[in-house]
């Protein structure tokens, strides 16, 4: 399915009591950040499929305050997150919930692809752009430490666990059109990529389409 064809057929789904607020697309291998205020819901989208999309977080009213890995695996006792799940910051603050999800594989236990994780890998000295490059330089717009981007949600990413503990980075099982939707808890600054990393989205980095959505008035919820 064209990605044209399952924008128009979400809009004549979608939900009678959201409403559209902005529509993005994110080039291969760069990122964007934006606000997400508190109620708000984001959706993100893989268009043309096995397209992994970093996500991270900061408290708009406390910016000191991150997106956390351990807390977010801890509190809702597992490693594969989806809908009903949480995200957690430093502080234990609930940041996020995930609201829609029809993928059901995505990452929480590895960092954003960076410079030194890319010449690790090729013995060199070369430049490769990074995930954590273009949070970081998507971020400088906002008065957030970049020290702070830690273990990034890695939408779409897959990464089995075998019974030793190991890690391996497989395809993404997404297909084209394949979302995750979280519903903001409190004020957020988002960062968001299209990863840089060409292995982790099956050897061709491509697009991640995301949109903003806002409760009418008077009505519940996303």
């Amino acid at each position: 399915m064209s990605f044209s064809l399952y924008q128009r057929q979400r809009q004549q789904t979608r939900k009678p009591n959201t409403q559209l607020m902005s529509s993005e697309t994110i080039a291969p291998q760069s990122g964007k950040s934006f606000l997400l205020m508190q109620g708000q819901s984001l959706k993100i989208t893989d268009p043309k499929g096995q397209q992994v999309s970093d996500l991270f977080l900061f408290s708009y009213r406390n910016p000191n305050d991150a997106l956390s890995s351990g807390r977010s695996i801890d509190y809702n006792e597992k490693i594969s997150l989806t809908v009903g799940d949480r995200l957690y910051s430093n502080a234990g603050t609930v940041m996020a919930t995930i609201i829609e999800d029809t993928c059901g594989q995505h990452d929480f236990l590895v960092t954003p692809c960076s410079l030194q994780m890319f010449q690790m890998i090729s013995k060199t000295t070369d430049y490769h752009p990074s995930c954590l490059e273009n949070l970081t330089k998507a971020f400088l717009v906002f008065p957030v430490n970049p020290l702070l981007i830690t273990t990034t949600f890695n939408i779409f990413m897959n990464v089995p666990v075998d019974a030793r503990g190991r890690i391996q980075v497989l395809p993404p099982k997404s297909k084209s059109g394949d979302s995750l939707t979280i519903k903001a808890e409190i004020d957020l600054i988002v960062g968001l990529t299209a990863c840089s990393d060409e292995a982790t989205n099956n050897d061709s980095c491509k697009p991640i389409h995301y949109e903003i959505f806002t409760r009418q008035s008077g009505n519940e919820s996303n």
